[in-house]
């Protein structure tokens, strides 16, 4: 038996958000006296695989069938289904995201298993087994007791620190995993995927620079860039700003856009609504950089600067590229 972790692939690589999970999976299968097994679906090469061993894994198993080289949220979670029945899984742990969620609630439904989803910490096993979730988006915290015999834990970003610099550990053993396929997943079919190959993922990003109407339009973004490019950050914006088609909709920050939690979110030009407030409030540190002292981004801010965006944020880049 051993806690199973499924980790999402991007252009062969396992992504940022699925190395905290492993990584939380492994301490999880530590405390349970088990072992921890990934799961990776898609293609990608043994060698990084392989590093899943890095971050406490002893064995990967890979299900690389051509059928499955789209995300397809059926067909991965019944692939998630097999994959634990056939170690005998308890403990079925992801990494929250668009995909992530969909899989989780999908393959807890066919193995009548609980299901938690916004994670933050270590599970607590002593008599029953409890964890702690984020709630109102972000806002409060409450604890969950999960009776199910199985249970499926959805990780929020950075709910478990990695020391990059103490990775140790050997190479986890990877093996193919030749799920059977169901023709009822595949009813909707991917033909295209497009991605914005030189940008950074906004749900990837350790740092994010984010513009509001502060900016004061599409004209005036480039020191916004300028900083993020020193500070090698990905870009975002507010809602207003993706309306007014200032910067493009994949951008937008919030409760109604994409949700973040990077280690460093600099605010440029925000007031602070609550609806974008939702999409931040992960973030380890809020920096918000407004000439309005009475903005509300402040009361939610690790650090303010009162002050012109345009006179800053050149000051701001400067510094950077010194550092650098």
């Amino acid at each position: 038996m051993s806690v199973l972790i499924f980790v999402e692939l991007d252009n062969g690589n396992i992504k940022k958000t699925s190395l905290e999970a492993i990584a939380y999976g492994a301490s999880v299968a530590s405390q349970t006296g088990s072992t921890a097994t990934v799961l990776a679906i898609g293609q990608a090469d043994n060698s990084e695989l392989e590093k899943a061993g890095h971050y406490g894994a002893s064995k990967v198993l890979h299900a690389s069938d051509e059928h499955l080289a789209h995300e397809n949220a059926l067909a991965y979670s019944d692939v998630l289904f097999q994959a634990a029945t056939k170690e005998g899984s308890k403990i079925i742990i992801l990494s929250k995201s668009g995909l992530g969620d969909a899989v989780a609630a999908r393959a807890a439904a066919r193995l009548k298993a609980g299901v938690v989803s916004g994670v933050t910490e270590l599970p607590q096993i002593d008599g029953a087994f409890k964890v702690t979730r984020s709630i109102y988006t972000g806002k409060a915290f409450a604890t969950t007791e999960i009776k199910s015999d199985v249970k499926v834990l959805v990780i929020r970003k950075n709910a478990i620190e990695v020391d990059e610099a103490a990775i140790s550990g050997s190479a986890a053993i990877v093996e193919t995993f030749a799920s059977s396929r169901r023709d009822s997943d595949y009813q909707a079919q991917v033909t295209n995927v497009e991605k914005a190959s030189s940008e950074l993922s906004l749900t990837e990003a350790d740092i994010i620079v984010s513009g509001g109407r502060g900016m004061k339009g599409a004209d005036h973004w480039q020191p916004l860039l300028d900083l993020a490019s020193a500070l090698g950050a990905a870009t975002g914006c507010s809602k207003p700003v993706s309306d007014l088609d200032w910067r493009p909709h994949h951008e937008h920050i919030g409760q109604t856009g994409i949700k973040v939690a990077p280690n460093l979110y600099i605010a440029c030009g925000i007031s602070g609504a609550i609806q974008h407030l939702a999409g931040v409030n992960g973030s380890k540190c809020i920096v918000v950089i407004n000439k309005d002292p009475e903005a509300p981004f402040f009361k939610a801010a690790d650090y303010g600067i009162v002050g012109d965006v345009f006179e800053i944020l050149p000051k701001l880049t400067e510094a950077a590229k010194a550092l650098r």
